[in-house]
Order: C-alpha cells, then structure tokens, then sequence
C-alpha cells in the first residue's frame, strides 16, 4: 500500500496595509485637486457676478431711458423733465436713477431741502463689487478721458439721445461740454474689469 504524503500548503491570506508615505502622497494629491477646483470656482463665480453687476447697471441706464422719453411723471404734476443716472468716484459701491426737477440742468443735485429733491432711487454694490473708474469722450473731438469725479447721464423726451456730462460740467446748459460716450468701469474683488458704455444716440452695452 502507498501512503500518499499529503501536505497544505496554502498560505493563509495576508492583508497588506498602506505606508505612512502612501497616505500622505494620497492626501497631497487631493489637497491639490480641490484647491484647484475651489480656485477656478471662484474664478468662475466672479466672473459671473461682474457680468451680472454690469447688466444691472446697463438696465438701470435703460430704465432712465425709458422714463425719459415715456412722459413718467415726477411728484404730483410734473411731466416734463428727464430722466438720468448718476455716478461719483466719490461713492464706488452706489449710483443713482434721478429725476432732472431742481435746475433742469441735466446733473444729479441731490435733494437741496425736503420738498426738492431729484432722488428717485438708490443702488448699494455689494459683496466687494465697486465702481473703478469713469471715463468719457469729448464731443469736440479728442481721446477717451478716464479718472473723472462724476458721470451724468440724462434722457428727455422725444429723442432717445444721452446728454452725457462729465465732472459736473452741466452739458445740457452748455451743449460745447456734452461728451460723445460716458463708461462705467466696474471692478470685482480679484480686479477683474468689466464697462457699461453709454453712447450720445442712446446705445448702451457691456464691454
């Protein structure tokens, strides 16, 4: 008879573990991956926030357009006047939609006393969002002027034409001082630009 030697030899099953210098390859890598993810997100989300700043701005500037030139009637009785907006270096988070009742002058004058007063509607910028810069091209010729202290801009009825004014020179009573184009430079927090361009035939867009 033969005895056949039988012998197991099977080794039982072994669990291999991860290494301190795996797990922190493993960490970095992901700490990389969501920083860069979290970066461009950001990026993006800024990007779509000065778009939306810019819009906002542009459709407040047509609003005034259109009350301009629609006969929207101011206090009790009052028809007859324009419409505008108005920006100041002085102010970068805030422009305002004003009605041209006290001088008729085509300029923001703010409310002198209680029972005059062209304020029709404020705006606040937020979330770090800011009014740059102002700039405007001369009628008379010449290149664009950037660092202006203010930015008027008025609609009148029955034409849909801006009066474009710059650093409070009035260019409805001085026609000579109307600027051709008015921009708007807004700024967001990383600094990225975007304007709103404002042009004397009633044109308005972003760039």
């Amino acid at each position: 008879m033969v005895h056949a030697n039988i012998r197991n030899t099977a080794s039982p099953l072994s669990v291999r573990g991860f290494t301190l210098m795996e797990l922190l390859v493993v960490t970095g890598i992901l700490t990389v991956i969501s920083a860069l993810i979290l970066i461009n997100n950001n990026r993006f989300g800024g990007a779509i926030l000065l778009e939306n700043l810019a819009y906002d701005v542009a459709l407040s500037i047509r609003e005034a357009q259109v009350y301009g030139i629609a006969v929207r009637r101011y206090g009790t009785s009052n028809f007859n006047i324009g419409y505008g907006m108005h920006f100041a270096k002085a102010s970068p988070t805030t422009y305002v939609l004003f009605a041209d009742a006290v001088a008729s002058n085509g300029l923001y004058d703010g409310c002198p006393d209680s029972f005059s007063c062209e304020l029709v509607e404020s705006t606040e910028i937020h979330r770090g969002f800011r009014i740059a810069d102002l700039c405007a091209t001369p009628s008379s010729g010449g290149g664009e002027v950037c660092g202006l202290e203010r930015l008027d801009i008025l609609f009148k009825r029955p034409e849909p034409d801006a009066f474009i004014s710059a650093n409070g020179v009035s260019g409805v009573a001085n026609p000579s001082a109307l600027q051709e184009r008015g921009r708007i430079m807004l700024e967001s927090p990383r600094g990225d630009r975007l304007s709103v361009i404002a042009e004397v035939a009633g044109q308005i867009a972003t760039q």
